[in-house]
């Protein structure tokens, strides 16, 4: 099978333009921003921000001191997705995925950087199609995979920083709830399925043709990337290991034994994994989860005597797993060893709700602070992971529903 590829250009916001200056000072023009942005403001220091979507908007935070930035009115419920650039949000909407720029960027002029602010602002730059699902970042390219079409749509970050819109869009045969990865050798992995059922995973190269694929996957979801740009699919009964085009299962030690939600880590051949055993369960709350060694394609399943979410589950600066229990604390574990290393506590007791879509405690970790959200309280923390301390905490004025930050 020949996987179908054209190339898109959108009409993009002219977001960068150069500049000759080569020497810290004087300073150069800061890099023009959408005509809905107020005049930028130059910063002595790169200025991290948050973004937290909430029923009917996005909060912008600084990462710092957690005051609010700006209060975003958005229609609909809305998913957020880092564009890995440092400064663009993804927010995947019912039509494709919307571009929010949350107004803080670096200029790097030659062994130097210049830091500017501006007022964050949803921008008219669009991607992918209907029903938007997964957003991945890899290879420093960004993939986008549209549920309703089936569509793969890859974009350059950082040329999105400069105001290059252009697309490759490779289309699926099938749509389905799936998730794509594009990497740095044109190569692209992609799930299979259907509306019905999902079963597996193709490896197309740069042009197009099918050179790999592993159908011993049912259920097949999300994905991680771990140290030496291995990749990670979860099934229902174990995980896919994909190194090249080399694709390895490794099963679970139980019949039914899902890996559904993955983090991964550069610093880590180790991917954090949920896990769950009960096929006929409406909603399980676990208390296992998964540390898949990519090196030795073996699966450890350690216990927790707290449940989780599919939004506690992140990776700290060393590689360190890193999960929010509904006990309100954070567990860091070494990877490798699955020793505990830290319990710190976070937030208060909660239960993960029916919905999926409701608030509930997120988890987002970022320059080595624990950002968690607590929407039953409208509070938002700050944990330094390497001291245990909570270094902010702010009142939020909405119950918050998803959570990323861009380092600016």
């Amino acid at each position: 099978m020949t996987m179908t590829r054209m190339m898109v250009i959108l009409s993009v916001a002219v977001l960068g333009a150069g500049c000759s200056t080569q020497t810290p000072s004087p300073a150069p023009s800061p890099t023009p921003t959408p005509a809905a942005l107020a005049e930028p403001t130059q910063q002595s220091a790169k200025t991290p921000r948050l973004a937290l979507s909430y029923d009917g908007g996005i909060l912008v935070l600084d990462a710092d001191t957690l005051e609010t930035v700006a209060d975003l009115p958005v229609d609909g419920f809305v998913r957020l997705n880092s564009a890995a650039n440092g400064r663009h949000v993804l927010v995947s909407q019912g039509s494709g995925f919307t571009v929010l720029d949350l107004g803080t960027w670096t200029d790097d002029h030659g062994g130097h950087g210049h830091h500017y602010t501006a007022e964050p602002a949803m921008t008219t730059t669009r991607f992918g199609g209907e029903e938007p699902g997964h957003v991945v970042a890899h290879d420093e390219l960004l993939t986008l995979f549209s549920d309703g079409t089936g569509a793969v749509d890859v974009l350059d970050p950082e040329a999105l920083l400069e105001g290059d819109g252009d697309v490759e869009t490779a289309t699926t045969t099938t749509p389905h709830h799936g998730v794509a990865v594009a990497r740095a050798d044109g190569s692209i992995v992609v799930t299979v399925g259907d509306s019905e059922s999902r079963s597996g995973i193709e490896i197309f190269d740069a042009a197009g043709q099918r050179v790999a694929a592993n159908a011993e996957c049912p259920g097949v979801h999300g994905e991680a990337a771990a140290a030496d740009g291995v990749l990670t699919f979860g099934c229902e009964d174990g995980v896919l290991i994909v190194r090249g085009t080399e694709i390895r299962k490794v099963a679970s030690p139980d019949p039914y034994g899902r890996v559904g939600n993955q983090a991964g880590s550069e610093a880590s051949p180790v991917v954090l994994g949920d896990y769950k055993t009960d096929p006929d369960a409406e909603l399980e709350r676990p208390q296992r989860f998964t540390l898949i060694d990519t090196a030795t394609g073996t699966l450890r399943v350690v216990p927790l005597e707290a449940s989780y979410s599919f939004r506690s589950l992140d990776r700290g600066p060393a590689g360190e797993a890193v999960i929010l229990g509904t006990d309100g604390a954070l567990h860091v574990f070494d990877p490798v060893s699955a020793r505990r290393t830290a319990r710190i506590p976070a937030i208060g007791a909660w239960t993960e709700p029916d919905e999926w879509q409701s608030p509930m405690p997120n988890l987002h970790v970022q320059d080595g602070i624990a950002y968690i959200s607590d929407p039953a309280a409208r509070r938002l923390v700050a944990i330094d992971l390497a001291t245990g301390t909570q270094v902010g905490e702010t009142t939020l004025p909405h119950p918050t529903i998803e959570l990323t930050g861009v380092q600016g």
